[in-house]
């Protein structure tokens, strides 16, 4: 993590504490959803335990971590107790810090890190998927449902899951597999024909010289004040924010672990909305602006 995201940690505790109930609701969800569990889906829930250790003697926590770590432990999933915890979850969650919205966003992430934690995705998790996608349709115009069922759609328009579209499913999903830490998108999927609009551009062409630049999450190896120097060297401009005028933001590697979700921060969902409406503004990881910036 950041040296300068380390001062608010300490004011999040409780914002991060609900988050990571949300998160076990659709994680849970996410690797049961066809009804069966593998050893890489224990593994999965091995690291939400590892990754909420410092929440271990807090309420609710001391009540939800013994019972997914017995379910570890044992390599079983009882489902009368998957169901207790899963209305345990629900019961617990709070409008204090995330709204309903932001909340079942949550789950929707992990739900998608909880399918793809076998590293294959079937007809059934789909179906499963798709069930769950009609029944929160109150998130539609949020990022990524509708990205979500518009390739859900798409793929089970055959009903089978042939090479190319396992791949497609494979690539997208992968980018929700980190369940509470910072990372952030790395590599975009992208269907033929544009049925899932990545989020960050594929091999984007980066001209600095009169394009305007908008930053978010933290980089892996430049500060602010470098990133601005870097782009007015080179003829661009700086913005502290996103809107219509500018050409590129860029993400940072390290991301922000306070953020709401793990890929995503604020300035992303703005420039997602900008490019709906047309707005031609490229949203490009911070691997492909330093190679801009080597050539």
């Amino acid at each position: 993590m950041r040296a300068e995201n380390t001062p608010l940690i300490r004011f999040t505790s409780r914002s991060r504490l609900d988050k990571a109930i949300n998160t076990l609701h659709g994680l849970i969800e996410g690797i049961a959803i066809d009804g069966m569990v593998s050893q890489s889906e224990f593994g999965f829930l091995q690291q939400w335990l590892d990754d909420c250790h410092e929440f271990g003697n807090r309420h609710p926590m001391n009540e939800l971590m013994p019972v997914v770590r017995s379910w570890v432990d044992s390599g079983n999933i009882d489902a009368e107790q998957k169901a207790d915890l899963l209305w345990l979850c629900n019961r617990l969650r709070s409008s204090e810090f995330y709204d309903k919205t932001t909340s079942d966003l949550q789950r929707l992430h992990a739900l998608l890190g909880g399918i793809m934690a076998d590293g294959v995705v079937t007809e059934e998790e789909l179906r499963g998927l798709s069930d769950w996608l009609e029944e929160h349709d109150h998130l539609k115009s949020c990022w990524p449902y509708d990205e979500v069922g518009s390739l859900v759609t798409t793929v089970m328009a055959d009903k089978k899951i042939d090479a190319q579209e396992q791949l497609l499913l494979r690539d997208f999903f992968t980018e929700f597999i980190a369940v509470l830490d910072d990372r952030t998108i790395v590599s975009p999927s992208v269907a033929e024909g544009g049925t899932l609009a990545g989020l960050c551009a594929v091999c984007p062409d980066i001209v600095f010289a009169g394009s305007r630049f908008c930053f978010t999450g933290a980089s892996s190896r430049y500060g602010r004040k470098e990133l601005a120097a870097l782009v007015e060297s080179r003829g661009g401009e700086v913005s502290s924010s996103v809107s219509a005028k500018v050409d590129y933001l860029v993400i940072g590697a390290e991301g922000n672990p306070c953020w709401a979700y793990a890929c995503y921060g604020r300035k992303v969902e703005r420039a997602v909305e900008l490019r709906k409406s047309g707005v031609r503004l490229q949203i490009i990881h911070e691997h492909d602006f330093s190679d801009a910036v080597a050539f």
